[in-house]
């Protein structure tokens, strides 16, 4: 049979030489001296002549002559049936193939003399056909009839022998070769080879490849070097061509593809290059087989520079070289390239294959190109290419990645076969794109087939029953995995992340636990769930954990450990966490960058900030907004404006996010005017069509200044309808100034839209109070506790030392509350008599005695913790303090006064903006 080399093929095929001539004298006990035979095949100018002009009826005809003239010295029938099959291939003529081989069959039965010759071309005709099993009962039928086999008989059915992966039927026929001692005819050898190659048992193979004491056919050495590389034996492979070389034998082009094959990655450069620089010196002229080798080889190494001089140095250019510079492309995350390589491709006529399409279906999921993308699906579906699984499977990623879920769903359903990768694709793109449902209906759909389920698709799973909170489904695919025995650390992970999102924080910890070898993601996913869940403190001591076992951070756990600092205001941390930063040397950019920012900002060091807002140089659209959102915290609403319109300046687009903290600056400045043309200007100018948020900050902007009849009727006159963030701005407004008609509007209002928030019966409830409607305030207060609703409690926390302390109202939980509470009479008694304090008990909203109420203001949790850090700290040292409520108007005043009094500066972050109180002042002008 004619060869044909193949870049792709993985090894060199076993009976290369099987036209050999048949030596004179067989050697019965041999030592594996390898005999010496001609290297080229004998030549059948009928037949071959025939081929070459291309007549298939004529090559028939002859074919069928030959069979009846069995004479071996004159020509080899089985080197001429692959010559009629290699033209019928050729010519796409496989209804004539399949005649040709059936009328060998024909021709075969109808032989009442069969030889050696006759036995052998039949069996080698099963082989190529593609029947091993055929052949080996033909062989076995061949040896019944008593037939001695002869040397060309062992190629052929060894060849069976490795389709069918059957070592011990070729070991058997290995020890038939031996025993009648053909193993020294240089082409059984290597079919001998091959097939133990075949069979992966490459230990058999060097056995006899290193019993040959007379190595000199280049074909033994191509055999072992192409299993070695095959079977990922890389270094064992190029070592073989080392001898090789030593042995001064003169390498071919089987041998150059399979060597650069076992290049398999960027770790074999220099041994790649030495072959390079072999095949130049070796004056053999560089193939399309070999240069296609040197491309896949030099994209493996990422040297995509070298793999295209190769590939536009060729004169003869095949659909692997094509595919192979454009695939390397894709592979090195090239994909622009990738994009302009194949527009050059189809101008230059090479019409895009099966691995093209994929490829360039991968570069335009990646960049994200949809017109391109759907140019290439159109192409496919043009040149019947889409029903192809592994397009399919392309195609439908492709338009996941561009959130076009329908576009995927079509793809998926006209697929005529679907492999675990389809549905895993399918069902992972609808959960990442939140059409949740759908991925748990496609989930149904795969457990009605009796498809095994895999990592990626339980992972998606889980993501489709967070979004749709689930909570029973996740206990469900947890009990499955379990029953399993499915420990795989992703799922694991993903296990931690979904019940952190749900709040079953003892849950996740349990899991959490329970994984053997945590790496980041592990310990990440369990520091977001206690973030998430509003436990900064267990997030950082997680943190401090993680460290301690060796694991590194990574970016996305720096960015939850971060919100946990800023959710403390815990200074210090932050601190710590960018100090790792600098030290470790990374690069500041991205949701890092801005989650610094905001870390500096909510631990109330606005200029900080400032200063590593500036030190970034690419700055994104969050990064921006998270900057306009420090200034509008601290109050500094002009600053805030100014930085918007710089933003603006730098080209940069405003998005819905950035409108709101803009909005949220105007609203704690007192900037009316400002606050209505960012409003304006975000519908008519950027016509983004505002969020109910945008219009809660516009009524509590106007709410703060007083100007409640004009927030009402704007409410009244919004496009949309009111939200429960829009009353309760508007009631909170109502409740500052008293405006009971308008009050009791809202609330009824909140109360109807949003009744499961108990934050909107407190709002209530402290409206009713300041009006004295006793019995209304516990109307709504039982209301609250048969919903099963509780008031978040007050709750203050300052950071001292290493460590955050926290205060909740009237709080004796302390080691030092005896200390905090003489402190804090101390505190009270001096700011009595030298500033004239006296507790404003109109913020106290309980029907109580006014002794009681004066008790309780004392009580408040930002109090507790001033007093806890004027003892712990050096005097004049300021003092930054989070409470999780907006600090009532006494506790206001008592703070300006310890700023003045016993110069303290102190910062605080209440639930609504920062409090810088310095000399008596504070920074929000008392509105707030």
């Amino acid at each position: 049979m004619r060869l044909r080399c193949s870049v792709m093929a993985a090894s060199i095929p076993s009976f290369y030489l099987n036209s050999h001539q048949i030596p004179s004298k067989i050697h019965l006990n041999p030592t594996l001296n390898i005999s010496k035979f001609p290297q080229k095949p004998i030549e059948i100018p009928s037949i071959g002549g025939i081929c070459k002009r291309g007549s298939l009826s004529e090559a028939f005809q002859s074919l069928s002559e030959l069979f009846k003239n069995q004479s071996r010295t004159q020509f080899s029938l089985d080197d001429a049936y692959s010559s009629v099959l290699e033209l019928c291939g050729s010519k796409k003529a496989f209804w004539e193939g399949q005649q040709i081989h059936a009328h060998a069959e024909k021709v075969f039965d109808g032989t009442p003399h069969r030889t050696v010759f006759t036995w052998n071309a039949m069996i080698g005709a099963y082989v190529t056909n593609g029947e091993p099993l055929s052949s080996l009962e033909l062989y076995r039928e061949m040896r019944v009839s008593g037939i001695r086999l002869d040397a060309f008989t062992f190629p052929c059915i060894l060849k069976a022998c490795g389709m069918l992966k059957d070592r011990s039927c070729g070991a058997e026929i290995h020890g038939l070769a031996i025993k009648e001692g053909y193993i020294s005819v240089v082409f059984v050898a290597n079919s001998v080879v091959g097939m133990y190659t075949k069979c992966k048992d490459l230990n058999g193979a060097r056995q006899v490849f290193d019993r040959m004491t007379e190595r000199e056919d280049v074909v033994s050495w191509n055999s072992m070097i192409s299993a070695y590389s095959s079977n990922g034996e890389s270094i064992e492979a190029l070592r073989l061509f080392g001898e090789m070389q030593k042995a001064n034998l003169s390498p071919n082009t089987y041998t150059f593809v399979a060597a650069l094959q076992a290049c398999e990655d960027s770790s074999f450069i220099k041994q790649g290059m030495f072959i390079h620089a072999a095949v130049l010196k070796s004056c053999h002229y560089i193939d399309v087989f070999v240069a296609n080798a040197l491309i896949a080889m030099y994209a493996r190494f990422g040297k995509m520079g070298k793999a295209s001089n190769i590939f536009y140095s060729m004169d003869d250019r095949d659909a692997i070289s094509w595919n192979s510079i454009l695939s390397g492309f894709v592979q090195n995350g090239l994909y622009h390239e990738a994009l302009q390589f194949y527009h050059y491709m189809r101008d230059a006529g090479q019409k895009p294959d099966l691995v093209a399409v994929i490829s360039i279906v991968a570069a335009s999921a990646q960049l994200g190109k949809k017109l391109n993308g759907m140019e290439i699906h159109a192409y496919a579906i043009k040149n019947g290419l889409d029903l192809n699984l592994q397009v399919g499977n392309s195609l439908v990623d492709m338009y996941a990645k561009f959130c076009c879920t329908k576009h995927m769903d079509l793809v998926f359903c006209k697929m005529p076969d679907k492999d675990i990768v389809s549905w895993t694709t399918t069902i992972a793109g609808h959960a990442q794109n939140g059409s949740h449902s759908r991925a748990l209906e496609l989930f149904r759909e795969v457990h009605l087939e009796g498809i095994d389920l895999d990592v990626m698709m339980i992972s998606s799973i889980l993501l489709a029953c967070n979004g749709l909170k689930l909570t029973s489904s996740v206990k469900e695919i947890h009990g499955y995995i379990i029953r399993k025995g499915l420990s795989d650390l992703v799922l694991q992970n993903g296990i931690v992340d979904v019940y952190g999102e749900f709040g079953n924080v003892d849950y996740a910890a349990k899991m959490f636990e329970l994984i053997e070898f945590k790496d980041v993601v592990s310990w990440t996913s369990m520091i977001s769930c206690y973030v998430h869940n509003a436990l900064a403190n267990e997030a950082l001591e997680h943190f401090r954990l993680m460290k301690e076992t060796g694991v590194e951070p990574d970016s996305i756990s720096l960015v939850s450990i971060l919100s946990a600092a800023s959710s403390l205001s815990a200074l210090r941390k932050g601190k710590e966490i960018h100090g790792f930063l600098i030290r470790k040397g990374v690069v500041l950019e991205g949701s890092l960058a801005s989650s610094l920012v905001d870390m500096y900002a909510r631990c109330g060091t606005l200029e900080k900030s400032r200063d590593v807002f500036d030190c970034i140089r690419k700055k994104d659209l969050i990064l921006w907004t998270s900057m306009i959102n420090a200034y509008g915290m601290h109050g500094c609403g002009m600053a805030a404006i100014d930085l918007f319109g710089r933003m603006e300046d730098e080209g940069i687009a405003p998005d819905h996010v950035a409108f709101l903290v803009v909005l949220y600056a105007c609203s704690h400045s007192g900037l009316m005017n400002e606050g209505r043309r960012f409003l304006e200007k975000m519908k008519h100018e950027y016509q983004l069509k505002p969020w109910p948020e945008h219009y809660a900050c516009l009524v509590d902007l106007l709410g703060r200044a007083n100007h409640l009849d004009e927030a009402y009727q704007f409410v009244k006159g919004m496009e949309v309808e009111p939200t429960a963030e829009v009353w309760c701005a508007l009631l909170g407004a109502c409740q500052n100034h008293s405006n009971k008609e308008l009050g009791g509007i809202a609330a009824q209002k909140l109360l109807q839209m949003d009744p499961e928030n108990p934050g909107n019966y407190v709002l209530v409830s402290n409206l009713y109070a300041t009006e004295r409607r006793w019995k209304d305030v516990e109307q709504v207060r039982m209301r609250m506790k048969v919903n099963g609703l509780k008031k978040n409690p007050g709750c203050s926390w300052i950071e001292v030392g290493n460590k955050v302390h926290t205060f909740m109202s009237r709080d004796n939980s302390h080691p030092q509350s005896y200390e905090i509470y003489f402190k804090l009479s101390q505190i009270t008694e001096k700011l009595s008599k030298e500033g004239g304090y006296v507790a404003q008990t109109k913020f106290v909203l309980h029907n109580t005695k006014e002794e009681e109420k004066v008790q309780m203001i004392y009580g408040h949790s930002e109090r507790l913790a001033i007093a806890y850090g004027m003892i712990t700290t050096p005097e004049g040292t300021s003092l930054r303090i989070t409470k999780n409520l907006r600090v009532c108007g006494d506790c206001h005043e008592f703070c300006k006064l310890i700023s003045k009094f016993f110069k303290r500066d102190i910062v605080m972050r209440d639930a609504n903006r920062f409090h810088h109180f310095k000399g008596g002042v504070c920074s929000c002008g008392d509105f707030w």
